[in-house]
């Protein structure tokens, strides 16, 4: 049970931080930005690998769960539970969100936003694009993650920092989600789901693929 506690503990905090920053940006303009978004979802996550890594793994993602499993890093009796406790922890973060921010506190609004992730442009750009933000994410964690354990130890920044570089880059296009219960909570919770299709399927495409990557690479 400790691992899968440190799976709901761990995606609480990240989801909460995470679209906890983007919801003061909202209406706090100009106090984080997206440097400052960026720094919260990077060291979030290299904080929640430190303190439950060495417990779970600190997946804390769904598509990263699912690629351990295909490559035989992770215990099948564990997938489900993992899942499901991801998924309370991200709900659970974006219902404390909600009720901590209300629409109507700030400036009269009365549109509920949580931080959801939306498509700018075209969806299929942002589409193609979370494929590949997904792929080079699956790359940086099992490259470093999978290794002598005196290297293995900076896996936690290196992740981090690679999730800190792709919402600078992809965040004004795509919303860098990676996480398909990181988009999944907030967009069930405000009901806007119109474009959920390409966070709950691109993260799995990238990830799925950056596993094959990384097993042809590993075979002799």
């Amino acid at each position: 049970m400790k691992k899968y506690i440190a799976e709901l503990i761990g995606t609480f905090i990240l989801i909460f931080v995470g679209l906890g920053s983007i919801v003061v940006d909202q209406h706090t303009p100009g106090n984080i930005g997206l440097i400052g978004i960026a720094i919260c979802w990077g060291v979030g996550v290299t904080a929640m690998i430190y303190t439950f890594g060495n417990i779970s793994g600190a997946h804390l993602n769904p598509a990263v769960t699912l690629t351990f499993w295909m490559l035989k890093l992770l215990k099948g009796k564990d997938v489900i539970p993992y899942i499901l406790c991801q998924a309370v922890g991200a709900f659970a973060a974006t219902l404390a969100l909600k009720y901590l921010f209300p629409a109507d506190i700030f400036l009269g609004e009365t549109e509920r936003t949580l931080g959801e992730t939306n498509p700018t442009g075209h969806p299929m750009r942002s589409f193609f694009l979370e494929i590949i933000i997904s792929f080079i994410l699956m790359t940086v964690i099992l490259f470093t993650s999978q290794v002598a354990k005196e290297t293995g130890i900076l896996a936690g920044l290196a992740i981090g920092g690679t999730i800190l570089l792709l919402v600078v880059f992809a965040g004004p296009i795509s919303g860098t989600s990676l996480n398909p219960t990181r988009s999944l909570a907030p967009a069930l919770v405000t009901g806007n789901a119109e474009n959920l299709w390409i966070y709950l399927t691109a993260p799995f495409i990238g990830m799925f693929t950056a596993g094959i990557t990384w097993r042809l690479m590993k075979e002799k």
